[in-house]
């Protein structure tokens, strides 16, 4: 038996952020029509960073299953020139159970969790929406701003991290590749009140946002809160807004929605829908311009599936990857 390797070069070589939108927009509508298996997820600590397993199938025209397996250590850029999130997918059919591929994992991640705010952004964003603010500056933020950038008529971006120069860089290299006038600031408050959007992308434990600093009719997409403690919103934001989740019970262990829920402010039943259910139309997105909108992106293994799903496919139409026997 032989499966696929295919390498960080391959993945972001075979699969454009805008192909990653849609083929995670397509499995969120799989998951709301019941085709899918799981999803689940583990972790487990470990010093200065942890490790994660989140795994699920897609059965679709042809059955497929994902498991990820990823190291997160956030001083890895620092500490060793390592990239923070590193690890694998493991692709197989879900009708036979035969391994597939081995897949780089931390552009996967990359991109279908940038890719994640893309479909929300559709749904949850104003048509009109033309400024955005980022707040954390890493490869996580360079993709979610080109994922908003996809899907909106950006027109004007701030970008915040706690180091100014990494903003600096980052602006610089979006407007030269998105064509959108990008500026890095130290004023998170001042950028907020004149955006349309706002996207955390951070590994903070500590909320970023107030809810007093929000102006209506914003999107928000929480992305950094992907584990216990995690947080990036103040939880009264989460009770003044309509929020819309990746997958509840997820969110409700270790997404946004943890903290809210945790001090008595919201219940499980008062979220707005799974991402899901708005996208195959059996909830609404968005239905006021003044509506402040939240997506609560824990980051789900269905997206990982569809991403991975993707470039296998396009990987053996276009004979791309090596080939590895396991029983030779």
């Amino acid at each position: 038996m032989a499966i696929l390797a295919l390498s960080r070069a391959d993945v972001f070589e075979l699969l454009s952020l805008r192909e990653c939108v849609d083929v995670v927009e397509s499995a969120f509508r799989l998951h709301a029509e019941g085709r899918t298996l799981g999803p689940g997820v583990l972790s487990v600590p470990a010093r200065d960073g942890g490790f994660h397993i989140k795994a699920a199938g897609l059965l679709g025209e042809r059955a497929y299953f994902a498991a990820k397996t990823n190291g997160n250590f956030p001083a890895n850029p620092r500490r060793f020139g390592l990239p923070t999130i590193q690890g694998l997918v493991v692709l197989a059919d879900a009708e036979r159970g035969t391994p597939l591929a081995v897949i780089d994992s931390g552009s996967v991640t990359a991109l279908r969790t940038g890719a994640a705010t893309g479909v929300a952004a559709r749904y949850l964003a104003r048509p009109d929406s033309r400024t955005a603010t980022i707040v954390g500056c890493g490869i996580q933020g360079e993709l979610q701003l080109a994922a908003i950038a996809a899907v909106l008529p950006l027109e004007r971006a701030w970008v915040l991290d706690i180091d100014h120069a990494r903003a600096e860089a980052m602006a610089a290299r979006a407007r030269a590749r998105l064509g959108v006038e990008v500026e890095a600031t130290k004023d998170l408050r001042q950028a907020l009140t004149a955006s349309d959007v706002c996207v955390t992308c951070t590994p903070s434990c500590d909320a970023l946002v107030a809810a007093a600093d929000v102006a209506p009719g914003t999107f928000l997409a929480a992305v950094g809160a992907d584990a216990h403690g995690k947080q990036e919103l103040e939880a009264a934001l989460m009770v003044s807004s309509t929020v819309v989740v990746d997958v509840l019970a997820q969110c409700l262990e270790i997404g946004e929605l943890q903290h809210a829920v945790a001090h008595g402010l919201l219940a499980p039943r008062d979220v707005h829908a799974e991402l899901g259910d708005v996208v195959a139309g059996r909830r609404p997105g968005r239905t006021r311009a003044e509506e402040v909108t939240i997506f609560d992106s824990s980051g789900t293994a269905l997206q990982h599936v569809a991403a991975a799903v993707a470039v296998y496919e396009k990987a053996r139409r276009c004979g791309r990857g090596q080939e590895v026997a396991l029983d030779g």
